[in-house]
């Protein structure tokens, strides 16, 4: 990850998803609204805002065709990560999610061939355990649904970044993913009809959590994996949690704490040890 053209929309993307889990905290965790419904509210904004980016951009080209794969596993990762929220603690939550994803992720790489060198290990090791020093006081025993949630949650997070690593056009295919999971996400709103709520302040996170942290978000990581090895995608993302949790100290007025400075300089340190993993055993070129 040497060029800005890389570089640049992986910090972007890092931010965006740090301050959607953010909004989401907010939004699920006091009450403003139920997951159902902010899952659909989430892909409507995202689909509306991408949808009409496209439109713009397109001109007298026709509409991407979209992948409906990587539509459900869009839906998948919203429906679950919403649902799972409510049943389990913040640190709980953050080790299964990321797990999960770092699984999914390290297997397709595997299987391309990928590898890192002795430092690149280090610094995924490195990483990791500033992940576990960060949520550890937040991780208790999880509801066997919860987890269950949270880590089909995270294997399709890590699914859509795959599927977006040979995307020629990120904001017209990220518009078309969210098209198509828009159905499923409304199907399942409707099916908690019953136990559907919604204040102002939860429609509003709802809008804003699809339209900017997670539309936006995910077209300029889909832009950062045309860069990125299966791997490094993965390792980057170890990023989010102490991004979210600086913010949680900046905006929602959570404590600072030398726990808190410690992971940050373990996962920062070891994302960029793994990066400049430069050995004979580097990633394979995308194909």
């Amino acid at each position: 990850m040497r060029t800005r053209a890389t570089v640049v929309p992986s910090v972007l993307a890092m931010v965006a998803f740090a301050a959607n889990s953010l909004l989401c905290r907010v939004a699920l965790r006091e009450g403003h609204i139920d997951p159902a419904s902010f899952g659909a509210i989430r892909i409507a904004a995202g689909a509306l805002v991408l949808a009409l980016l496209a439109w713009l951009r397109r001109g007298p080209r026709p509409p991407a065709s979209g992948d409906w794969r990587a539509g459900a596993m869009l839906f998948a990762y919203v429906a679950g990560f919403s649902f799972a929220y409510l049943t389990l603690a913040a640190g709980t939550g953050a080790l299964i999610l990321f797990g999960a994803v770092q699984l999914t992720m390290f297997a397709a790489g595997f299987k391309a061939g990928e590898r890192f060198t002795t430092a690149g290990w280090i610094g995924l090791g490195l990483a990791l355990a500033g992940l576990v020093v960060l949520v550890l006081p937040g991780v208790a025993a999880p509801s066997p649904l919860g987890a269950a949630l949270m880590a089909l949650a995270g294997v399709a997070w890590g699914g859509y970044s795959l599927r977006g690593r040979g995307v020629p056009d990120p904001i017209q295919a990220s518009a078309a993913n969210f098209v198509r999971a828009l159905p499923l996400s409304l199907l399942l709103a409707l099916a908690f009809a019953m136990r559907a709520h919604a204040d102002a302040r939860g429609i509003a996170l709802a809008v804003v959590s699809g339209a900017l942290t997670s539309g936006l978000g995910y077209v300029v990581w889909y832009a950062a994996l045309r860069g990125l090895s299966s791997l490094r995608a993965a390792v980057i993302q170890l990023s989010v949690p102490v991004l979210a949790a600086c913010g949680g100290a900046l905006w929602l007025g959570e404590p600072f704490t030398a726990r808190l400075a410690l992971a940050v300089a373990a996962i920062l340190g070891g994302i960029a040890l793994a990066l400049r993993d430069r050995g004979p055993a580097r990633e394979r070129e995308r194909r």
